[in-house]
C-alpha cells in the first residue's frame, strides 16, 4: 500500500516557502522523495541553489526549481503567483513556512521589524492561499500547509508580537478550510513547539542539548509529522502528543510565575 501524499513521480507539483535551511529544507527533501517536483523559494540565493541541488539529489525523476524572493512584503504573494505562472507551474501542495522570530518587548522592537514580521506572517500567508487556492479549486482540489506556532498558547512577554501573528495563521487556517473544503482544496495549521532550527538564535550545543531532553524536536520530525497531517487533511495539528497535553499548563501561567519569568527572559531579548 502506497504511503499518504505519495504521487508518481512528477505528476505533481509541491511550492515550499522559507525552502533553504530547517524545517522547510526538510519539507523540500520529504516532497521529492515522495513524488513531487519542488519549487523552492527563499531569501538567500546561495543557499537556496546549494539546497536546491541536494533536493534534486534525493529524486532524480523528478524536477527541482528555485526562486529568490523576499516573502516579507505587501506584493510578495502576487509577484511569486505571476512567476509561477510565467513558468506553467502549477502547484498541488503548497507550504507556507516562511517565517521569521522575534524575542522582545513591543516597546523595544523597531517599527520596521513589526512591519515584516506582520507581513510575512500574516498578509502574504492570506494572499498566498488566495491566490493559489483559488486555482488549485479550478483545477480539481490540492493541498495548502500553513505554518503557525505552539507559542499561540504562549502570550508570554517578549512573545507577544510573534505568537500574536501566529495565532493569526492559526485561526485563519481553520475557517479557511472549512471554506474551501467542498472545493477539494484542504488547508492545514501546523503549531509545532520548539525545533532545533537556527531560528531561535539558539547555538549548535544547545540545540543538541534540546534534542535529547526532548525539548526540541528535530526539522525532520516536525516535517514528517506535519505531511502526515496534511495528508490526512487535519485542519490543525500540535506535532508529539506530549505537547497537546501540556497546552493548559502554558495557558494557566500567571500572576508571580509571569513576574519572574519576564524578569528572568529579560535578558535574552533582543
Amino acid at each position: 500500500m502506497a504511503r499518504r501524499g505519495v504521487v508518481e513521480a512528477g505528476s505533481k507539483t509541491a511550492l515550499v516557502t522559507g525552502a533553504s535551511k530547517g524545517i522547510g529544507r526538510c519539507f523540500a527533501l520529504r516532497l521529492a522523495r515522495m513524488g513531487y517536483n519542488v519549487v523552492m523559494v527563499s531569501l538567500t540565493a546561495s543557499d537556496l541553489e546549494a539546497t536546491a541541488k541536494e533536493v534534486q539529489a534525493a529524486n532524480d525523476r523528478v524536477w527541482v526549481r528555485h526562486y529568490t524572493k523576499d516573502m516579507a512584503s505587501m506584493t510578495s504573494a502576487e509577484e511569486l503567483f505571476a512567476w509561477t505562472e510565467q513558468q506553467a507551474i502549477k502547484v498541488d501542495v503548497l507550504i507556507n513556512n516562511a517565517g521569521m522570530f522575534s524575542f522582545c518587548d513591543v516597546l523595544n522592537t523597531p517599527v520596521e521589524r513589526i512591519e515584516r514580521l506582520i507581513l510575512l506572517h500574516n498578509a502574504t500567508v492570506t494572499k498566498m492561499c488566495r491566490l493559489y487556492a483559488q486555482d488549485m479549486a479550478a483545477r480539481g482540489g490540492g493541498y495548502i500547509l500553513n505554518m503557525s506556532s505552539y507559542s499561540i498558547w504562549m502570550p508570554y512577554p517578549g512573545l507577544s508580537l510573534y505568537s500574536a501573528s501566529k495565532a493569526y495563521i492559526k485561526s485563519f487556517s481553520v475557517a479557511f478550510s472549512k471554506e474551501v473544503r467542498d472545493k477539494k482544496v484542504y488547508v492545514t495549521a501546523i503549531c509545532p513547539a520548539g525545533i532545533a532550527t537556527d531560528l531561535y538564535g539558539l547555538s549548535p550545543r544547545l540545540q543538541r542539548f534540546g534534542l535529547k531532553l526532548g525539548a526540541l524536536m528535530s526539522p525532520d520530525s516536525c516535517a514528517r509529522r506535519s505531511l502526515n497531517g496534511l495528508f490526512r487533511k487535519q485542519r490543525c495539528k500540535v506535532p508529539d502528543w506530549w505537547f497537546r497535553l501540556l497546552i493548559p499548563l502554558c495557558q494557566m501561567l500567571g500572576g508571580a510565575p509571569m513576574r519572574w519569568l519576564r524578569q528572568f527572559t529579560m535578558q535574552f531579548q533582543k
